[in-house]
């Protein structure tokens, strides 16, 4: 379901702007539909013939995504594996603190050589829909900790999935709540982002995965991205950060002895010199047969303080749960494989 099918639905019901605003708001906020302002009973505030139509449509909302199993990790964080109406599963990551990463595609087609997400392409496109559908589910499980982050870095690529993230978003940063500036939209780069987010209603911020200076290499590591040079990559992203006000957060998986070298370290600092823009060094999250080592704690350490005393600013991040296997598309790989061990579920909180 697309959201402007579910807003035609509400309309064909008899819902005016006030009425479809405040379900949505309900519907994003993992509240009953019918749920009002100040608890007025539904009868005070919406039309009968939506009162009536309000609990099938609230299960056809409920199976777009249902979590099939959580695993916790103990960094706080939680791997969600979701599933779909059609039998087709996605991964949510719940982020310490208040944040959550969703899915855009079932699969991927940019083939990054060191993501398992990638490795049998791409199913299909998620609808605005089952992506935010993720939001809600993630909120009705962490009714004590709500979802004031959402970042769309887990399985897909939304450059691929163009329309329907950025209806999502444009939900997400009104109804749902969430700050312009907390709705991370992450790609490999493609031309078509920088014309469409600077024109949406809802303008998040933009994290670029950059991953090495040299254009050869990168072409190499992300086989079917578009092949955009890095440097014309940064100048696309620096438009955007200054038009916008939200730095762009480069991301950068390090990958021993292939792209933690000195020179690469130096190649970043005359990118981002005087950049609106931050680093995110991420150690590799091994998955196996992927033919790539994590560089020790030490050396990944080293780099994020070499970076930051060249005044770049840098993060050296974590991938959350990685004490449970979770790197991106993992859980959904030991499905495929018939094991999904370790796992936490709880029907009652779906």
């Amino acid at each position: 379901m697309r959201l402007a099918d579910l807003r035609q639905t509400l309309r064909d019901h008899g819902a005016r702007p006030e009425h479809e605003e405040r379900i949505l708001r309900a519907w994003t906020a993992a509240r009953p539909l019918d749920a009002g302002p100040r608890q007025k009973p539904a009868e005070k505030h919406l039309p009968l013939a939506l009162r009536n139509a309000l609990p099938a449509l609230g299960e056809r909302l409920a199976a777009l995504a249902r979590v099939r199993s959580e695993h916790p990790g103990t960094d706080g964080s939680a791997r969600l594996l979701v599933d779909l109406a059609d039998g087709q599963t996605v991964e949510s990551v719940l982020l310490p603190r208040d944040g959550l990463c969703v899915s855009t595609q079932v699969g991927c087609a940019v083939g990054c050589r060191f993501c398992m997400t990638g490795r049998d392409g791409l199913s299909r496109q998620l609808t605005s829909g089952e992506i935010v559908a993720q939001v809600v589910a993630a909120r009705a499980r962490r009714p004590a900790r709500i979802i004031r982050r959402v970042v769309f870095m887990g399985m897909g690529e939304p450059a691929h999935n163009l329309d329907n993230v950025l209806e999502a978003i444009d939900l997400l940063g009104t109804a749902g709540g969430i700050g312009h500036k907390n709705l991370v939209f992450s790609t490999v780069g493609d031309r078509r982002v920088f014309d469409r987010l600077p024109r949406q209603m809802v303008k998040p911020a933009l994290a670029l995965s950059l991953h090495t200076t040299n254009p050869e290499l990168r072409a190499h590591l992300l086989p079917h991205a578009p092949r955009i040079d890095p440097a014309e990559l940064v100048e696309l992203g620096e438009i955007y950060a200054r038009a916008v006000g939200h730095p762009i957060q480069y991301q950068w998986t390090l990958l021993a002895g292939v792209n933690d070298s000195e020179a690469e370290m130096d190649a970043i600092v005359r990118l981002l010199t005087g950049k609106y823009a931050m680093m995110n060094l991420i150690p590799f999250n091994p998955v196996e047969g992927a033919g790539f080592d994590r560089p020790t704690a030490e050396r990944a350490a080293a780099l994020a303080v070499s970076l930051n005393r060249r005044r770049i600013l840098t993060r050296l991040r974590q991938s959350a749960g990685q004490d449970v296997e979770g790197a991106c598309g993992q859980l959904r790989a030991r499905l495929a494989g018939g094991h999904d061990g370790g796992a936490i579920i709880n029907p009652a909180s779906q």
